[in-house]
């Protein structure tokens, strides 16, 4: 059977092809898209682990689009990974102080979301072009930090589509926030948020679910999508890095073919973990996936208890892009957890709304073993970055510091690979500060300090970044997200 994909809470399992999943984003009953099944990877770990990235990416993804032929697959998938990124191996695995490190910061924003970002833009051109869509499609995305710019990178001047990003404007990195109002494009608009990532996420959800607004954007040629992980063309290209890292652990002969092993992922909107679940269920020999937390740490208490609460305090960390209360894409989790039971998810998801919280049965906690969960606190944080760097001149990021400190309790006995999901260079302060006691403003006098201190290149990105010109900066209430969508279209 030819997968197709169905919405999370549709009691009526309506389906969709892929390039009309990818185009709509969110479903129209508010429920995310996953795929009506997950396909088993018949070819044998050893000869995936000869393949390049592209090659790879297409083995995996391509099940997963079977209405994008597969010369449409292959052209979106050469533009997406080539010379952008900073080293031909696109994702390289390295190895420091007894730990791997999958280092996906090599693109052009110089974090994890390119990997998918630079792949997104090119998949819903084909999917609009195959669906005859006429209306101009506008990306709504709400940001941590990362997804902004790195969807504002991969749909600069792509035509037909504009891109309206929020983000919270004071819980975002000072380099996130520059790389954000650098951007070019004629396309891209960007908008910081008196509030947290939470309250621009659930605005953002809000007007996707709109009918009226949306109707009356229709009638004007515009029509909504999504370059969060809420869409599923974000989530899938995801999985491919996974089978990417176990491959180069077989190539330097660190594993056996079949060997399971761990990853320890940092996660806020749980959209990176997800791909690994999904790596697993195709057939990865994945012995646990560790969630790691920061100080937010809403989902570790959900996989020990198996009570999601949203009900405590919100922090700003130095790991702002796990800053998040509320995980999207944990509604796909519970939806496999519940046997794939719509009514059992839409009901999750009305209690959360409703009351802030919910619990999930017994049986559906009994079904939380692929996973593990642990938290670093900012001291913690801290004491990783500098303990790694103390072995071998190795620099974290503040999101990496937290999955290699929490993946520590699982070493000994499993080889385990911590997705690093950022260069140190875009939390610049965060990590001076946590490898001297010297005062230090952000910024790029901490770009400047941190890089005598540590003696690594600059990036590409960090380079362009520094002669950038700076957009006006847009700060708006959480309420005028929807007035601000209006003046970005009809040029209010």
């Amino acid at each position: 059977m030819e997968i197709r994909y169905q919405s999370t809470r549709d009691l009526n399992a309506k389906k969709v092809t892929a390039s009309q999943a990818i185009l709509q984003g969110l479903s129209p009953d508010g429920g995310l898209y996953v795929p009506t099944e997950i396909p088993a990877i018949k070819t044998p770990l050893t000869e995936l682990a000869k393949l390049s990235y592209q090659e790879l990416a297409f083995k995996i993804l391509k099940p997963y689009l079977p209405d994008f032929s597969d010369q449409e697959l292959q052209t979106c998938l050469t533009a997406a990974y080539g010379s952008n990124f900073d080293t031909s191996t696109i994702a390289p695995l390295t190895e420091h102080a007894n730990a791997f490190y999958l280092e996906l910061f090599h693109g052009p924003t110089i974090a994890f979301k390119d990997l998918a970002l630079q792949l997104l833009p090119h998949l819903m051109t084909v999917a609009a072009r195959k669906n005859k869509l006429k209306a101009e499609i506008v990306i709504l995305t709400a940001t941590s930090g990362d997804t902004g710019k790195a969807a504002m990178e991969g749909f600069a001047d792509v035509p037909q589509t504009k891109i309206i990003v929020f983000y919270p404007k004071d819980g975002v990195s000072p380099i996130q926030e520059k790389q954000m109002l650098t951007q070019k494009g004629q396309n891209t608009s960007v908008f910081g948020i008196a509030g947290n990532f939470d309250q621009a996420q659930t605005n953002v959800k809000n007007i996707f679910n709109d009918q009226e607004f949306k109707d009356y954007l229709a009638q004007h040629n515009y029509r909504f999508s999504s370059a969060n992980s809420i869409n599923i063309g974000r989530l899938l290209p995801q999985i491919v890095y996974y089978f990417y890292a176990y491959g180069q652990l077989l190539n330097a002969g660190k594993i056996t073919a079949g060997q399971a092993i761990n990853f320890s992922v940092p996660t806020g909107n749980f959209g990176d973990i997800l791909a690994g679940y999904y790596a697993k269920k195709m057939g990865l020999p994945i012995k646990k996936l560790i969630c790691a937390s920061n100080k937010n740490h809403v989902l570790t208490d959900f996989f020990n208890s198996g009570t999601y609460d949203k009900q405590r305090p919100f922090y700003v960390t130095s790991s702002p892009s796990m800053d998040i209360l509320v995980s999207s894409n944990l509604e796909r989790l519970l939806y496999y957890l519940s046997d794939r039971n719509p009514q059992t998810t839409r009901s999750l998801m009305e209690q959360l709304q409703h009351t802030g919280n919910y619990q999930i049965s017994a049986a559906m906690k009994t079904k939380l073993t692929d996973f593990a969960a642990g938290f670093a606190d900012e001291n913690q944080t801290a004491a990783e970055i500098k303990r790694v760097f103390a072995v071998d001149g190795t620099t974290l990021d503040p999101h990496t510091a937290v999955a290699s400190y929490v993946a520590q309790e699982w070493l000994h006995d499993t080889p385990t690979v911590i997705i690093a999901t950022a260069s140190p260079y875009k939390f610049p302060q965060a990590v001076w500060s946590a490898l001297t006691t010297i005062p230090l403003a952000d910024g790029q006098q901490a770009l400047a300090e941190l890089q005598k201190l540590i003696k690594l290149p600059y990036p590409p990105a960090i380079k362009q970044l520094l002669t950038a010109t700076v957009k006006d900066r847009q700060s708006i209430a959480p309420t005028k997200m929807k007035s601000a969508i209006v003046d970005v279209l009809f040029d209010h």
